[in-house]
């Protein structure tokens, strides 16, 4: 997951901390059994996750996964998700728990030209956790769209589009004041598999459209 790391160093928004996830065995209760959750959660053959470095500046307890939406040898889209515990609550979250999340993919730049598109990519973030039947507070987040064009020795290569969603929210407690992470992050999962442009794993409506993504073999 090379890309996941290249991609992901840059960090915002403190994600860029050096508290190792192990640190998560001696936090309280709630926060390991909602991480052990994650750890044991089973996703599509197409994500490839694993644990990363867990921002230590955010909150008192957390916890990091990295991923990427693979086919082949290709990178479709990859991001991060943080799990951030504070046992004393935390005023702005309304609650105890709370996920941050960095989703990158890239697409066409007809694609990134779609006015529309920030909108509809918010609406997969939310559509993701409604659609496993999930009840969560307090989004927040951006969507971002980039391009690249390149010049000189690297002109060979064909204009790049991106598109970056920054995004946190406060999965509500269940029993024992411990969220469902499994089935947040399997939420996030899917919002993960729609940016790189796969088809829904299960039923769905038909109107929901995945982007387009830049799968052929680009010049180097």
């Amino acid at each position: 997951m090379a890309a996941v790391r290249g991609q992901l160093s840059e960090d915002a928004d403190g994600m860029d901390g050096t508290e190792g996830n192990a640190a998560a065995d001696a936090a309280p209760l709630p926060f390991r059994t909602a991480v052990d959750a994650l750890r044991a959660a089973r996703l599509r053959p197409e994500i490839e996750i694993e644990p990363t470095r867990a921002p230590k500046r955010l909150a008192p307890h957390a916890y990091a996964l990295e991923a990427a939406v693979v086919d082949g040898d290709e990178d479709l889209a990859d991001g991060r998700l943080v799990l951030l515990h504070d046992p004393a609550g935390h005023d702005a979250w309304q609650g105890t728990f709370r996920l941050v999340t960095l989703v990158r993919a890239e697409l066409e730049p007809e694609m990134a030209a779609d006015p529309l598109l920030p909108e509809v990519c918010w609406s997969w973030l939310t559509g993701a956790l409604e659609g496993r039947g999930l009840s969560y507070g307090e989004p927040s987040g951006t969507v971002t769209r980039a391009g690249s064009h390149y010049f000189g020795g690297l002109s060979n290569r064909a204009p790049a589009s991106q598109i970056e969603i920054r995004a946190s929210w406060t999965p509500r407690e269940g029993l024992g004041g411990v969220p469902d992470t499994a089935a947040h992050l399997a939420a996030w999962c899917d919002l993960l598999c729609q940016v790189a442009g796969l088809p829904p794993a299960g039923p769905t409506d038909a109107s929901v459209v995945s982007l387009p993504q830049r799968r052929g073999p680009q010049p180097s």
